[in-house]
């Protein structure tokens, strides 16, 4: 698993739409990167949501979204795609961006998440919004999400892992740690 203060790990890609990304391309702002399960992903497919309607204020905030799908293109298109969001969205069917990052399977999270007293509140929200609970045929179903926040020089600010599978960085903790990290002194 990767720490706050290390040098976030580099790749080329491209997203759905086909735009090459690398993260070096964001030196200089903030970035968000959020690793979900897959693209039939209910839970997922609501903090996709979230995540454009914050848009404006993480913009504000000088904060760039990218988000990672443990999918192929033609489910992203399917599901998340449609959502047309304004940030990027990087299939990684292969997991290879799950595994430079450390992400975890991990059979025993998914349990804990079936018993969690707020799931069935967050089940009816994701089908408010429109997001109904369905199974990605071929998905790693234990596959747990997780939020890097990336700082201008590429060092990690935060890497949250998640516990359960709607766990992720409360927008709040990620706008309070880009106002401290960027009162923080400069070192050199």
């Amino acid at each position: 698993m990767l720490q706050a203060g290390e040098l976030s790990p580099l790749f080329q890609t491209q997203d759905f739409r086909g735009q090459p990304i690398q993260p070096s391309d964001f030196r200089g702002k903030y970035t968000l990167l959020s690793f979900f399960r897959n693209g039939a992903c209910a839970m997922c497919n609501l903090r996709v949501h979230q995540l454009i309607q914050q848009q404006p204020q993480l913009q504000a905030a000088g904060i760039q979204t990218i988000t990672v799908f443990e999918s192929g293109l033609e489910s992203i298109e399917e599901h998340v795609g449609k959502q047309n969001p304004p940030f990027p969205i990087l299939p990684d069917p292969q997991a290879k961006l799950y595994d430079l990052y450390g992400l975890e399977s991990s059979e025993s999270k998914i349990q804990s998440t079936m018993q969690r007293p707020d799931l069935q509140d967050h089940i009816q929200e994701a089908s408010a919004a429109g997001f109904a609970l369905q199974h990605e045929e071929g998905s790693n179903f234990h596959r747990m999400p997780a939020d890097f926040l990336i700082g201008p020089d590429l060092r990690i600010v935060v890497a949250h892992y998640a516990d359960y599978v709607y766990d992720h960085l409360p927008f709040e903790e990620v706008f309070r740690l880009v106002g401290d990290h960027q009162k923080q002194p400069v070192s050199g």
